[in-house]
């Protein structure tokens, strides 16, 4: 399964973001391992973040996000797209080693 995380940093020691659309980061991971670190292009700038974050991460083929907090146009954008939405906190290696 393919997972997006939004990341305060570029790796998996980071903590998981509490800014969906405004994340610094998200990365990629494909079974349990980081694939690749994306510096979030939406983090900065105008409305639309979340849109434009989820219809990017829906191109990369991600099938599940795990984020802090979501917006209601992320979350819609996600749905329409058929990927999954997991809320968590903390750090990003506890929450992969407890899935």
């Amino acid at each position: 399964m393919k997972i997006a995380i939004a990341a305060n940093g570029n790796n998996l020691d980071a903590q998981i973001s509490e800014m969906g659309g405004r994340a610094p980061y998200y990365l990629i991971l494909e079974d349990n391992q980081l694939k690749e670190s994306i510096t979030n292009p939406f983090a900065r700038g105008g409305g639309g973040a979340g849109w434009s974050v989820a219809h990017m991460l829906a191109g990369k083929g991600v099938e599940l996000v795990i984020l802090g907090k979501i917006g209601p146009n992320m979350a819609s954008a996600l749905t329409e797209k058929d990927i999954k939405i997991k809320i968590a906190t903390g750090a990003i290696k506890d929450i992969l080693n407890s899935r």
